[in-house]
């Protein structure tokens, strides 16, 4: 029976999620398997992958072969170089110590590089907040300093009408200039009252006239 290793797809549409798993190279690829060997997650930087290093190499020493996309991912978590050590072994070319040795310190500097990746990750998200609030921040800035000018000739528009005070001092004044063009239509008044008396004093004469033709005859 040929087996491969391959990715079984499983997630929602639009975010895979795989497993790895052996299975019969005549089985669909989303079938039955013979053994789930772990997974892999493609939506996160970098991607995360859970791998049973040493299953994996269990099958590849029984003769199975991974897919390209598989085979990338072993290679990334050294199944490809343990398979490769343990090779040696047999061989004779190393003893078991000495492979683990290398094995172990392989491992350690993939850790390394991965922890710089990730590191370099971080930073570069961090800018891109930093850079994202810098562009908001002076959006509301213009927004606010428009809004500004915008409001600024309705002030000086109020100024101008608390300032027009004339028609507010001529109405003010004009009960007073009243007033005063009302001061000569008393005097008329005034004169008109005193009349009779000069009237009386000039029928007087023509009543001792008519006394006296009276006292003539």
């Amino acid at each position: 029976m040929s087996v491969k290793i391959r990715l079984q797809r499983h997630g929602k549409k639009g975010k895979p999620f795989y497993w790895i798993v052996a299975a019969d190279a005549r089985a669909k690829r989303d079938g039955r398997f013979l053994e789930k060997l772990g997974t892999y997650n493609p939506n996160t930087n970098p991607a995360t992958i859970n791998l049973d290093v040493d299953g994996a190499v269990k099958w590849l020493q029984n003769g199975a072969q991974p897919t390209d996309t598989a085979k990338t991912i072993l290679s990334y978590k050294g199944a490809m170089l343990k398979n490769h050590l343990v090779g040696g072994v047999r061989k004779g070319a190393l003893t078991e110590e000495q492979a683990e040795e290398k094995f172990q310190a392989w491992l350690e500097e993939k850790a390394g590089k991965v922890a710089t990746k990730e590191e370099n990750v971080a930073k570069a998200k961090s800018e891109a907040k930093a850079k994202a609030l810098e562009a908001e921040k002076a959006v509301n800035e213009a927004r606010v300093a428009a809004a500004v000018e915008e409001a600024t000739p309705e002030v000086e528009e109020e100024v101008v009408a608390e300032e027009v005070t004339p028609e507010e001092v001529v109405e003010e004044t004009a009960p007073e200039v009243v007033a005063e063009e009302a001061t000569p239509e008393v005097e008329e008044e005034v004169v008109e009252e005193a009349a009779p008396e000069v009237v009386a004093e000039e029928v007087t004469p023509e009543v001792t006239e008519e006394k006296k033709e009276e006292s003539a005859e």
